[in-house]
């Protein structure tokens, strides 16, 4: 029987031990799942910044070509305005009403000063001899004209006669196509041909004086032949 409670009070003694540790290794066992915890959000927290570190970084290798182009295309429009104007010949600072009045003072025609200084009496500039072909469908009949103008007093001679050696072509030309424009019907007759003066007259003086008061006075025919 002393074996029997022996034993006995060996296994409530070994019952005990095992009670003893079991909290120990429960209380292990937590300490162990803490710290692998506070290591796994320490790894974790080291990783995050790392991640925006390298976003950062390859969010700017991306956006850094576009930014380099952009400045390119700013500096190259810069440089081309600037060319621009120095090539024009106009500065960069000059303003749009100094612009305007440099464009109205090149568009301004040359005014000649035919005034005469000396009172007159009226004198003649003889064109050249004009030939023209009528209209007249299926014949060929053609006119021959030269005229004289007769000019205002108040035209100086001199000034005159070279103003208006300058604008013979322009006169001659005029007067050829209007020659051509004409038929026998409209030559027939000296209420027509003086028709034909008047016309002429006031087409001079609009080519001649298209802002001022008309200077040819009269056109005279010297030949009007029609052949």
């Amino acid at each position: 029987m002393a074996e029997e409670e022996k034993q006995e009070k060996k296994e409530e003694s070994k019952q005990e031990e095992t009670k003893q540790e079991e909290p120990k290794q429960e209380k292990q066992e937590e300490s162990k799942q803490k710290d692998s915890k506070q290591e796994n959000s320490e790894e974790k927290s080291e990783e995050e910044p790392k991640v925006e570190k390298s976003d950062k970084k390859s969010l700017i290798r991306r956006l850094l070509p576009w930014l380099l182009i952009i400045i390119i295309i700013a500096v190259c429009a810069g440089t081309g305005f600037v060319l621009g104007q120095f090539i024009s010949g106009r500065r960069p600072g000059k303003t749009d009403e100094s612009s305007q009045q440099d464009q109205a003072q090149t568009e301004q025609p040359e005014t000649v000063d035919l005034s005469s200084t000396t009172p007159g009496s009226q004198w003649f500039y003889e064109l050249e001899p004009v030939v023209a072909n009528l209209n007249e469908p299926g014949v060929t009949r053609y006119v021959r004209a030269s005229l004289t103008l007769e000019m205002s007093a108040n035209i100086d001679i001199k000034a005159g006669s070279v103003f208006l050696e300058e604008k013979k072509p322009v006169l001659t030309n005029w007067l050829t196509i209007y020659l051509a424009s004409l038929t026998l019907e409209d030559i027939r007759g000296d209420r027509k041909l003086r028709s034909i003066q008047s016309q002429i007259r006031d087409a001079f003086n609009e080519k001649l004086f298209p802002n001022a008061k008309p200077q040819v006075k009269h056109i005279l025919f010297r030949e009007f032949a029609i052949q």
